[in-house]
């Protein structure tokens, strides 16, 4: 099972809804960073659900489970769910009791904060082509980062092949912004050799397996793992370091609106 919920023309069309030898074409795109590029196909874009918890220090790296629960059209799960997952609908439950024995809004808010930092969170990798080095590069975008470029990219999609773009990323936590503007004046903005490379935009499409090698993947025993760093207690789950689970998953509920978090929390 691929650890992708959405490739190609589906991926690009889930924002319209309010590893191995290989080398990884992946790279960092923290704020301040610019890339010249070009685009080859408006889908070359996959959805997945990143887990983890950012921590300044400490924390768990965002990962993707080896076996993806299975999720309806609106990204809620109805079948398999992760222990991360089994976790938070625990902490879900405990702040409705909370809630239900009147608790105080800020006590149950401690509680829901806490749930959400458990469930796994959509996201986006878009692939481009560099044109300083000649290679198709890989960004993580949240979702409303993947809804800035894929508007820009439909925007000039019958002209993608005469069309070079600077990608780039301003801006921190909450307040950062990707933006992909077209070079009006090639001759003038790029170099020769970045001219020389845009030339070689359709030589060949971006290899959409190649997503595979852009996330790290982690299995069960890791992910209980990863719930022991990020502070959960297993042992409400029917797990010990090493043990499986001593009860079925039950099926989970769908919980309220999440909280807002940083664009940048995920991945890390």
């Amino acid at each position: 099972m691929s650890i992708f919920t959405r490739k190609g023309e589906a991926a690009a069309a889930a924002t319209n809804n309010d590893g191995g030898a290989q080398e990884s074409p992946i790279v960092s795109f923290k704020s301040g960073t610019t890339y010249k590029v070009g685009v080859k196909s408006i889908f070359d874009v996959a959805e997945y659900y990143g887990y983890g918890v950012f921590k300044k220090s400490g924390g768990v790296r965002t990962f993707v489970p080896k076996d993806q629960p299975t999720r309806n059209s609106r990204g809620y799960i109805d079948a398999n769910p992760t222990y991360w997952d089994q976790a938070a609908e625990l902490l879900y439950a405990d702040s409705k009791a909370a809630k239900d024995s009147g608790a105080s809004e800020d006590a149950v808010k401690k509680i829901t904060d806490e749930a959400y930092l458990y469930r796994g969170k959509q996201r986006f990798l878009r692939a481009f082509f560099d044109l300083t080095t000649g290679k198709d590069i890989v960004v993580d975008l949240s979702p409303k980062q993947e809804k800035t470029l894929k508007a820009v990219i439909e925007k000039y999609a019958k002209k993608l092949g005469t069309i070079a773009f600077e990608l780039s990323k301003t801006g921190t936590s909450t307040n950062a912004v990707v933006a992909l503007s077209p070079i009006i004046d090639a001759d003038e903005d790029l170099t020769d050799e970045e001219r020389k490379n845009f030339e070689k935009l359709a030589d060949a499409p971006f290899d959409m397996e190649s997503f595979e090698t852009c996330l790290y993947v982690a299995d069960e025993d890791e992910q209980v793992k990863n719930l022991v760093v990020a502070g959960f207690d297993i042992s409400r789950l029917g797990l010990s370091i090493g043990a499986a689970a001593q009860t079925p998953p039950t099926e989970p509920q769908q919980p309220d609106a999440p909280i807002d978090i940083s664009e940048e929390e995920l991945p890390f």
